[in-house]
C-alpha cells in the first residue's frame, strides 16, 4: 500500500478515527488501530471498539492498492507533528513509513486480518437537517449520565412522538427533552443510543447541511457527508419520563440568558465547594446567592419579569448552568412549583415547548 495525501485532510480523518478506536486496557491490539485501505485514489479509514465504528473516505494520490492496520493514536500523533503539505505513507507486511520533507517515521503495524468485519446498519436511511439535529443533540446529550453502573441512563432515547422526532436524556437529577418537528419519524420508533456515540455525531454534523440515519434491530448508523458512524443500540429499559412533564407551574420568571450565565459563572466560584446556588424570585426580579454566610458569600441581582408567589429555590450550579446554556433564545424562563419539587427551564417564546430542561432542586 502506498499513497500521498495533504497533511491537514489526513489529520482531520485520523482525529475522528483515533477517538473511536478502543483505548481500553486488555482490549485486542487490533481494536486500538485504524485500518487503512487504498483503492485507486480513495483511502478508506475504519476504526472500532466493537461498540462503535467509524468509516470514512478520503481522496488521495494512490500509488499502490493495499491494506494496513496501525495504532490510531500513534499515527494521529505522527501526522499532526508534521508540517503542512504533502505526506507519503507506504506500508510493507510489518511496518508503515510516513514521510514528509526530510522527516520520516517507520513504525510497526498490526496484522490486518485481526481487524473485525464491520458493516453499517441495514435499515433504510432517512434524511435529517444537520444543523437542527446537531443543535438538538447539543441540548440533550449533556443531560445523559456518565455512570456505567446505570447503563440505561448513559443513553439518549430517540423516539417518534406525534409524528416528529423526540430526543430524551436524564441522569435522574435532570431531564432534557427536545422535539424536532421538522423531522418526521414513525411513532413506533424507539431506540436507546449511547450518549458517547451521539457526542461524536455532534462533531461530524458541524458544518454539514444534511445527514442520514439508518436503523436496524441492533444498530444505528449516522451518515454525514459519506463518513459513517455506527453504534450498537442499548437494550436496557428506559425509565418512564412522561409523568414528569405533566405538572403545572404557578411561578415563572423571565430573565436574560447571557446575564444569568455570567452571574452563574461568578456564583460557581463559591458554589463549587460550598453547596448549591440559590435563586430568590420575586416581583423585584432574580437574586442569586452562593457560599456560606459564616465565611464568604456571593450575591447578584438580575432583572426579570416574575409572576407567582415569592420563592427561593436552590440548584446544583453546574446542572443549572448547563440547562441555561442549552437555551437558544436571548431570554430564558424558569418555572417552579415549590422549593422541593423540580423546576422547568424553557426558551422564552417557545410556545411549542420544543426544548425543555427539568432540574431537581437541592435542599437549602
Amino acid at each position: 500500500m502506498k499513497f500521498r495525501s495533504e497533511r491537514e485532510q489526513l489529520a482531520e480523518a485520523l482525529g475522528l478515527a483515533s477517538r473511536i478506536a478502543s483505548g481500553r486496557v486488555g482490549a485486542l491490539p487490533a481494536l486500538s488501530g485504524v485500518r487503512l485501505q487504498v483503492k485507486g485514489d480513495v483511502l478508506h479509514l475504519t476504526s472500532t471498539d466493537n461498540d462503535m465504528t467509524l468509516q470514512a473516505t478520503l481522496p488521495v494520490g494512490g500509488d499502490r492498492d493495499g491494506v494496513s492496520l496501525i495504532s490510531a493514536k500513534l499515527l494521529n500523533d505522527i501526522v499532526r507533528s508534521l508540517p503542512e503539505g504533502k505526506i507519503t505513507l507506504e506500508a510493507t507486511a510489518e511496518s508503515l513509513a510516513v514521510k514528509s520533507g526530510r522527516s520520516q517515521f517507520t513504525v510497526p503495524t498490526y496484522n490486518a486480518l485481526d481487524f473485525p468485519n464491520v458493516t453499517p446498519s441495514a435499515g433504510a436511511p432517512f434524511s435529517v437537517p444537520a444543523g437542527e439535529f446537531g443543535e438538538a443533540l447539543r441540548q440533550v446529550v449533556r443531560a445523559a449520565s456518565g455512570d456505567q453502573m446505570r447503563i440505561a441512563l448513559t443513553g439518549v432515547l430517540l423516539t417518534g412522538e406525534e409524528g416528529s422526532l423526540r430526543l430524551v436524556a436524564t441522569d435522574s437529577y435532570r431531564l432534557a427533552v427536545r422535539d424536532v418537528t421538522s423531522i418526521v419519524i414513525a411513532a413506533s420508533t424507539k431506540v436507546l443510543i449511547p450518549s458517547r456515540a451521539l457526542s461524536e455525531v455532534q462533531r461530524l454534523l458541524s458544518g454539514a447541511t444534511e445527514a442520514a440515519i439508518s436503523l436496524d434491530d441492533n444498530s444505528v448508523t449516522f451518515d454525514v457527508g459519506g463518513t459513517k458512524l455506527t453504534t450498537r443500540i442499548l437494550t436496557n429499559e428506559y425509565p418512564n419520563y412522561k409523568n414528569l412533564l405533566s405538572g403545572t407551574y404557578p411561578n415563572a420568571i423571565t430573565t436574560g440568558r447571557d446575564a444569568l450565565l455570567d452571574a452563574l459563572r461568578r456564583a460557581r466560584i463559591l458554589a463549587k465547594d460550598q453547596g448549591p446556588v440559590r435563586l430568590a424570585m420575586t416581583g423585584n426580579g432574580l437574586k442569586l446567592t452562593a457560599g456560606t454566610k459564616d465565611n464568604d458569600e456571593f450575591e447578584e441581582d438580575l432583572d426579570g419579569v416574575y409572576s407567582g408567589t415569592d420563592i427561593t429555590i436552590a440548584f446544583n450550579s453546574d446542572y443549572l448552568a448547563a440547562g441555561i446554556d442549552a437555551i437558544p433564545t436571548d431570554d430564558v424562563i424558569i418555572k417552579t412549583i415549590d422549593p422541593a419539587r423540580p423546576a422547568v427551564i424553557t426558551a422564552s417564546g417557545d410556545t411549542d415547548s420544543e426544548y425543555l430542561y427539568l432540574l431537581m432542586p437541592q435542599r437549602i
